[in-house]
């Protein structure tokens, strides 16, 4: 085999190869050098991506635990695919999002804003209904010194727009309860002990 030409593997089957150890085309990519090389490569992606994890974990391990272990379970909750939401289009045609990623979705908004962490997100109305009236309900975590009115406005306002744009339920109401506040921004030079 020519080392310098692709033998035509592609990256998707040898990650498949990896995570499960069975692949068709085993034979070929024991005994391929640029499939154990790629291989090489993902092996190191994947510890990259475990340590990178695990550093989030360790960080957010530093916030009250009872916060981060009630997240983690609603997490599990909520990842999984939920309720169909019917989306319009022809008749002959099926189309749907998930719940699951109508709540990914407000989790990314919230999360995106300053000073918020979104902890739960649940819909409650019959989302399987095109049309029925949806409330979406949102637990806070908020960062000490964020003012509470203004960042549910926000959130709220941010949301809504996100869902507006990328899906066609109709929402009742955004609710928004702060159940956590964590502390402040450390500020550089503040809080060490002495002056420079």
């Amino acid at each position: 085999m020519n080392p310098t030409r692709d033998c035509g593997r592609r990256i998707e089957d040898l990650s498949d190869y990896l995570d499960t150890g069975r692949s068709a085309d085993a034979e070929h990519i024991e005994h391929c050098p640029q499939c154990q090389a790629r291989l090489a490569g993902l092996r190191s992606l994947q510890a990259a991506a475990r340590d990178l994890l695990d550093d989030d974990v360790a960080s957010a391990a530093a916030e009250p635990s009872g916060w981060l272990e009630g997240m983690l379970a609603n997490l599990r909750l909520e990842t999984r695919a939920g309720r169909s939401i019917p989306l319009a289009g022809a008749p002959s045609e099926q189309m749907s999002e998930s719940e699951g990623a109508v709540i990914a979705l407000v989790r990314t908004v919230g999360d995106s804003l300053g000073g918020v962490l979104i902890g739960r997100c649940r819909m409650d109305g019959d989302v399987t209904v095109s049309g029925a009236p949806v409330e979406v309900n949102v637990n806070v975590s908020a960062r000490y010194g964020f003012p509470l009115p203004s960042l549910a406005a926000e959130l709220r306002a941010a949301v809504m727009a996100e869902l507006l744009v990328q899906t066609e339920l109709n929402v009742a109401a955004i609710n928004v309860a702060f159940t956590d506040m964590r502390a402040p921004i450390a500020e550089p030079g503040h809080g060490d002990g002495g002056e420079l």
